[in-house]
């Protein structure tokens, strides 16, 4: 007999049932025909990891801050970039105009 692999969605789903639920694991095991220790092993991996889950969420919060000071840091390049491109074009338009002065 082959083990039969179960989603990462339904192993959230079936856990979430047992949490928010009166039933015991073996009720909700039962009416999803699973072993209800396989469900007590699912509810037990989601207590003993959750701490990484709210540590995802900090990571996120932090990259998100990152992201807004290299938008903050890019816009700031573009501005400078804009400036020097502006005084080029006028430094060789003024040249351009020198040079037509004294034939060159």
């Amino acid at each position: 007999m082959t083990k039969k692999n179960y989603s990462p969605e339904f192993k959230a789903r079936i856990v979430r049932e047992l949490v928010e639920g009166d039933d015991s694991v073996g009720v909700v095991a039962a009416r999803h025909h699973l072993n209800a220790n396989m469900v007590s092993g699912w509810r037990k991996q989601l207590f003993d990891n959750a701490q990484v889950i709210f540590a995802q969420d900090q990571r996120i919060r932090e990259m998100d801050e990152e992201r807004r000071g290299h938008r903050e840091e890019v816009d700031n390049l573009n501005r400078i970039i804009g400036q020097l491109t502006v005084e080029r074009d006028y430094l060789q338009r003024s040249l351009g105009k020198k040079l037509d002065e004294l034939g060159l």
